[in-house]
């Protein structure tokens, strides 16, 4: 079995553990009030190589309680982060591929997946996680557009609770 050491990249990751509070707004559609709700997330190790970051919250108008678990790791071999994220709300596994920028602040996480403007079209996203704090992080959500640019549709604010 193999039993590889932890790559910088991993260690990376470690950052988001712990319990977090959440603030979302997302993008209702046009001449629609962005929706607000709240939610929490424990981050927590599997190992040294992965992390699973495990939500609770809100669904906008009144749609009841969400859950949602994200998995995060890095492939040394495709020198990428990859990941999942599925939620009680869909059907629908997101699978992701990303990269960090050079100030190690930006972890951009790419994924394809239903459209929600065409039942039978799938479209490209774009989940953004920021560093702004060692207590404080935000991941912003963009879904690619049919001109090619990127149109944001969800942002949240994540609070380390103590």
């Amino acid at each position: 079995m193999m039993s590889p050491e932890p790559h910088a990249m991993h260690r990376w990751l470690q950052q988001l553990l712990g319990d977090w509070t959440c603030e979302s707004s997302a993008d209702m559609g046009p001449g629609e009030p962005p929706a607000q709700s709240q939610g929490t997330e424990h981050v927590r190790a599997l190992g040294a190589l992965w992390v699973l970051c495990e939500g609770a919250g809100s669904m906008p108008a009144g749609g009841g309680e969400a859950r949602m678990l994200m998995t995060l790791g890095y492939d040394p071999d495709q020198q990428a982060f990859v990941g999942t994220w599925v939620g009680s709300m869909m059907t629908h596994m997101w699978v992701y591929r990303g990269t960090l920028d050079a100030d190690q602040k930006v972890l951009t996480l790419e994924a394809e997946g239903p459209s929600f403007k065409n039942d039978d079209a799938t479209t490209r996203y774009r989940d953004v996680i920021t560093l702004v704090s060692a207590h404080e992080r935000t991941l912003t959500s963009f879904g690619q557009q049919p001109d090619g640019g990127w149109k944001q549709c969800m942002q949240a604010k994540y609070t380390r609770t103590p």
